[in-house]
């Protein structure tokens, strides 16, 4: 009895097995076919098509620049402080080993024996817009390939806000601190002093 059970689902199992989806018609990519005027089975894209993900009609946001083709002075958004950590992270996997991490062109490949980049604190850089930093991450400088497919449009100018902030910490004043800061660090002065004077007192 169980042996003309299993040959019985053996005969429906082998009825299953058809080709008919393995083998229906279809066209493959770049055959011809009679199907449209032109013979081809593969048809133009529509004028106005848009990959998903590559809406790029902002150009002040895509590609650093202008309408007319001039390069961004501002940033696309308001730029925050987790904004410059994410940008801090990105910069020193991408950006450090050629650069340094601090934007000054000492790099552990430049100490190797690669070509070395200009420093970021040298005046001309110090007063680029913000779209030449952007656009050199993205379309290359230089011998500086293109990073367009390894870092993202955020957070390419997540980076460009942090090389900002490098080049503000390095050239910076003291009429740049604000006031409330200003007086913190008076504080910490005045209480580095009082230290230094304790610890004069015992020897």
């Amino acid at each position: 009895m169980s042996r003309r059970l299993v040959l019985c689902a053996l005969a429906v199992l082998v009825a299953g097995c058809r080709m008919d989806m393995h083998d229906q018609p279809k066209i493959e990519p770049y055959e011809p076919s009679d199907f449209f005027a032109d013979g081809r089975a593969s048809r133009p894209i529509p004028a106005g098509t848009v990959a998903r993900g590559h809406l790029d009609a902002d150009i002040w946001l895509t590609q650093g620049k202008t309408a007319s083709g001039e390069l961004v002075a501002l940033f696309p958004a308001p730029v925050s402080a987790a904004d410059l950590e994410h940008g801090r992270e990105r910069f020193n996997i991408y950006c450090s080993p050629c650069h340094d991490r601090t934007g000054s062109g000492n790099g552990m490949i430049v100490q190797r024996g690669y070509v070395k980049p200009t420093s970021f604190h040298v005046e001309r850089l110090r007063a680029a817009p913000v779209g030449h930093f952007f656009n050199a991450i993205t379309n290359g400088f230089g011998v500086m390939p293109s990073y367009a497919k390894q870092v993202p449009v955020a957070d390419r100018w997540a980076i460009v806000a942090y090389i900002k902030a490098l080049q503000l910490s390095q050239n910076a004043r003291i009429g740049d601190v604000p006031p409330d800061a200003l007086a913190q660090l008076d504080g910490d002065a005045a209480e580095g002093d009082d230290a230094h004077g304790e610890e004069g007192g015992h020897e």
